[in-house]
């Protein structure tokens, strides 16, 4: 396929597009074509001007041109006149030539085809006919059997059929095709066909985009949701922390007073409620004088040259203070032993909470 020639549509130039593909080759221009009206349109007023420049059908004739407009439409007679520099004749399909001729289209060379002010060209290439319309993306493959109805249908639907009788020139496709058939899967699709896919793709590709679109804008929405969650969680955290601060501080004054509750049951009491500092004071004087007289009375009672030592404060084997020493517990060792008894208590807290 890629060696056939095929000009695909551009403006209203199919009448060239129309023999270039006919010819397989870039044979003719707008310029060239234009310049085949002009010389139809000189030759046409002259035989006009016989009958009198003054006459109706001069004056008529005198308007646009009826062999080419400004679209690049070019006339039948234009396309003739084209093809008789290479010695090429065109014959209305079902014409009485055409009858008279005999014409078998499978025997044909090729044909060209009008529509609508439209031209395309369908030609035998090799041993394969194609049709070569400049609206298709590509040529078109018809079969031998499907020739005869091909041009039977673009009858009935208005078309105006011309065989080209002469020898047209070579071209590379055509003794290429001689050799070898090709096959084709699926038929080209028409310009505007592709053009609506294209549009359809574009379309198609736009609405992605305005997924994709609204899926950041989602992605951003839940970027907003997790700073909303984090910014929660730190919330959370400060609250947490603040209930470990309060339970702390709960812990810090229960221990306070359990130690407090511990020193006053382990202190001895005159009465019922717990001794006062000016007792505790009066206590702890009565004692050191009793110690006092007793460090005397060693000393008196020792033999000559040895000295008695103080007796030491004794405690148990779990640290409790002895029997003899909670009476003259001071306030200062009741506040130190509360504290102690408060870090303890915190220490423990603080291993449950890691545990957790």
């Amino acid at each position: 396929m890629e060696s056939i020639f095929h000009e695909k549509q551009e403006g209203s130039l199919c009448a060239q597009h129309c023999l270039n593909n006919l010819l397989q080759g870039e044979y003719f221009s707008p310029v060239e074509l234009s310049s085949i009206a002009h010389q139809l349109d000189e030759e046409e007023r002259m035989r006009m001007a016989e009958g009198g420049v003054t006459s109706e059908d001069y004056r008529t004739f005198l308007q646009p041109s009826g062999n080419m407009d400004d679209s690049g439409f070019f006339s039948i007679q234009v396309i003739s006149n084209a093809l008789k520099v290479w010695g090429l004749e065109l014959i209305l399909f079902n014409s009485p030539e055409y009858q008279r001729l005999r014409i078998d289209p499978i025997n044909e060379r090729s044909f060209i085809c009008n529509y609508k002010e439209h031209w395309f060209t369908v030609r035998k290439l090799g041993k394969q006919w194609f049709n070569l319309n400049s609206l298709l993306t590509g040529p078109e493959l018809i079969s031998d059997t499907y020739l005869a109805l091909f041009l039977a249908q673009l009858q009935q639907e208005g078309y105006s059929i011309f065989v080209v009788k002469g020898d047209l020139p070579d071209c590379e496709a055509d003794q290429l095709l001689q050799m070898i058939r090709v096959q084709q899967m699926h038929r080209p699709k028409l310009i505007g066909e592709e053009l609506a896919q294209l549009k359809d793709q574009r379309v198609h590709k736009t609405d992605l985009e305005r997924v994709l679109a609204a899926d950041d804008g989602s992605g951003m929405l839940d970027e907003d949701e997790e700073d909303l969650q984090r910014a929660l969680a730190l919330s959370r955290q400060e609250i947490d922390m603040e209930d470990e601060e309060a339970d702390l501080r709960r812990a810090i004054q229960l221990s306070m007073q359990g130690s407090s509750r511990n020193m006053s049951q382990d202190t001895p009491q005159t009465s019922s409620t717990n001794l006062t500092s000016e007792e505790l004071r009066k206590r702890r004087e009565a004692y050191f004088e009793k110690q006092q007289q007793e460090q005397q009375q060693q000393q008196q009672a020792a033999p000559p040259g040895q000295i008695s030592q103080p007796r030491e404060r004794l405690t148990t084997s779990s640290g409790a203070p002895g029997s003899d020493l909670d009476d003259t517990m001071s306030e200062e060792d009741m506040l130190q032993a509360a504290v102690t008894m408060s870090l303890e208590t915190v220490q423990n807290h603080l291993k449950t909470e890691g545990k957790k």
